[in-house]
């Protein structure tokens, strides 16, 4: 497998770019901007009267009116929650919104390791402990037709708003709440599960001020908890198309002033982050994982009662715990990366005259909380759709999950993760127990027995699919930038905007001299670059080698703060010898 990356400029549409620099634009950002397919200024425009009407969520309103009754009627509401951050936020909106609006609401997560995923007929006989009249589903839902059929056996309704792809068999009786699902008009179909449960809450304070059932003095104010519908949102890597962007960017400027949430902020103040400079960064790289961390090692409980306190000595101890889980699982997930990396490398020896298109590794010990992690490092550094099973987990006096291995795949651009498993599961029905997810993303269980029938599937599917240049590692760059334009303020400005999946954060290239080089950290260096007659101070990770006297380098613009002082610092994420 080829691990040397190829250097390419993003293609910028000439109209586009003329149109926004023509409407005021600032031409770097235009430039930027349209290779990101912006083509008029208005898009540019993140205010929440941008977003789209609620009445364009298929179900949304039918959600609202079901949840107005039982408000109505004091009929209890059980939320049922996911084990990730996507989840977690989604969660703590629903509780926080209901409560607010007078519901008598409580709320199940699963955990990872006893329930898996969804809403189970398992989980349905939890919840009905808590005397349910609705489940109401977060997150999940969209592929449970066993759970639904058996909550509706026992008289509980069930509401399920998620964001997965469905199957072609919808749960019923449900009132159903997705913009994937057939027939929604709603034109973004990347909101995450926090984004779905945000539009239902919409939909009920809204059908509740127009019944005049609460006054508008008495409605909450929904935009209070931005904070957790961005957090959710780029924590789950969905594509932050213009909806998601509105709904983060909000929550970023919330952040920023000050008025996060208590568990919010003292996430902030665990991972060391500042909250009043706080961007898309801080959010996945920072804040996501201490909230995932419950969930991958032990009970997501823990992150949902820290989004749901409501003071900062509440709100502490809990992310203080959140934070060392997250240590623990940074740990957990090295070694097994390791383990991973030299079986991939063993196979690879072994197999020298064969270019593989996937990468399917198993070990049955390894921890099912963070596979998707690790699948994730190895899709990075190989650019190869990857899958790593680990244990299934579940109750060990179940004799159906003896041997059985739980799956979490992450795709590259062109291989639609959960489509190809869905391929597979019809040409060969035996093999997969049960799937689901997304383009990039998917899970999967399946008996360890039937493992290397899956792989030769997997991979004649990517074969398939997929071409040989479609398995260059490419590094996309927005070309080179002036030295005159390589400024702090420049730096400034594009650190406030919204980057995520989808939608990068801009990365230059250009040819610089290797004027300086420092080893920091004993595997970092700190760098001083020269462009014409401009210099430049720089940083590395991950790379103590020598550099060679010249270097193209693709790198992005970043703020380096030390001692109170603030400068302008390139981060060099690739180089290549010139």
């Amino acid at each position: 497998m080829n691990n040397s990356p190829l250097l390419k400029h993003r293609s910028i549409p000439a109209t586009a770019q003329q149109t926004l620099v023509a409407s005021g634009v600032d031409p770097v950002l235009a430039r930027i901007f349209a290779a990101r397919g912006i083509t008029h200024s208005v898009e540019l425009d993140l205010a929440l009267k941008r977003l789209p009407p609620v009445n364009q969520m298929k179900g949304a309103m039918a959600a609202a009116a079901r949840l107005a009754q039982a408000i109505d009627q004091q009929e209890r509401i059980v939320v049922v929650a996911d084990y990730d951050a996507d989840g977690a936020t989604a969660c703590a909106i629903a509780l926080r919104g209901l409560r607010a609006m007078g519901a008598c609401v409580d709320f199940l997560v699963p955990n990872r390791f006893e329930h898996g995923y969804g809403l189970t007929p398992d989980i349905v006989a939890l919840a009905a402990a808590k005397h349910p009249r609705i489940l109401l589903t977060v997150d999940n839902g969209i592929a449970s037709v066993d759970g639904v059929r058996v909550a509706a056996n026992i008289g509980v309704d069930t509401i399920i708003t998620d964001h997965h792809l469905p199957a072609a068999q919808l749960p019923e009786p449900a009132i159903i709440v997705n913009p994937n699902q057939p027939d929604c008009l709603f034109p973004s179909k990347h909101l995450a599960g926090v984004g779905v449960m945000f539009y239902v809450l919409i939909a009920l304070r809204s059908l509740l001020r127009e019944r005049g059932a609460l006054t508008d003095d008495a409605l909450p104010n929904l935009a209070a908890m931005l904070d957790l519908v961005a957090l959710g949102t780029v924590a789950d890597v969905v594509p932050l198309d213009n909806v998601n962007r509105i709904l983060v960017d909000q929550g970023l400027r919330r952040i920023r002033s000050g008025q996060a949430s208590a568990g919010v902020q003292a996430l902030f103040d665990v991972a060391r982050r500042s909250h009043i400079a706080a961007h898309t960064f801080d959010l996945g790289f920072a804040i996501g994982p201490r909230l995932n961390a419950a969930g991958r090692l032990a009970d997501m409980s823990l992150g949902i009662r820290c989004l749901l306190a409501d003071d900062a000595a509440t709100a502490l101890p809990i992310a203080q715990e959140l934070d060392a889980l997250n240590r623990a699982r940074r740990e957990v997930e090295a070694d097994i990366q390791k383990e991973a990396i030299d079986v991939l490398q063993q196979n690879i020896a072994a197999a020298a005259d064969v270019e593989h298109y996937t990468i399917c590794l198993a070990r049955p010990d390894w921890h099912p909380g963070v596979i998707g992690l690790v699948a994730s490092r190895l899709k990075d550094r190989f650019h190869r759709p990857a899958i790593v099973f680990g244990n299934a987990g579940g109750n060990a006096n179940d004799d159906a999950a003896v041997g059985e291995l739980r799956g979490s795949g992450r795709s590259v651009p062109g291989f639609h993760l959960r489509d190809a498993l869905d391929l597979i599961t019809k040409r060969a029905p035996h093999l997969v127990h049960k799937f689901g997810g997304h383009a990039m993303a998917a899970g999967l269980t399946l008996h360890e027995s039937a493992l290397p029938e899956f792989i030769e599937h997997f991979e004649r599917v990517a074969r398939e699919w997929l071409t040989p240049a479609q398995l260059d590692r490419v590094v996309e760059t927005d070309g080179e930038l002036d030295a005159d334009a390589c400024t702090f303020s420049l730096a400034q400005t594009l650190r406030d905007h919204v980057w995520g999946q989808g939608f990068p954060a801009p990365r230059f290239d250009g040819e610089f001299a290797v004027e300086q080089q420092t080893i920091v950290g004993e595997k970092h260096s700190r760098l001083v670059l020269r462009n014409r007659n401009q210099t430049f101070n720089a940083i590395l990770f991950q790379c103590a080698e020598p550099l060679p006297e010249r270097i193209r380098a693709a790198y992005r613009l970043d703020i380096n703060e030390y001692r109170g002082t603030q400068s302008l610092q390139l981060v060099v994420e690739h180089w290549w010898m010139v």
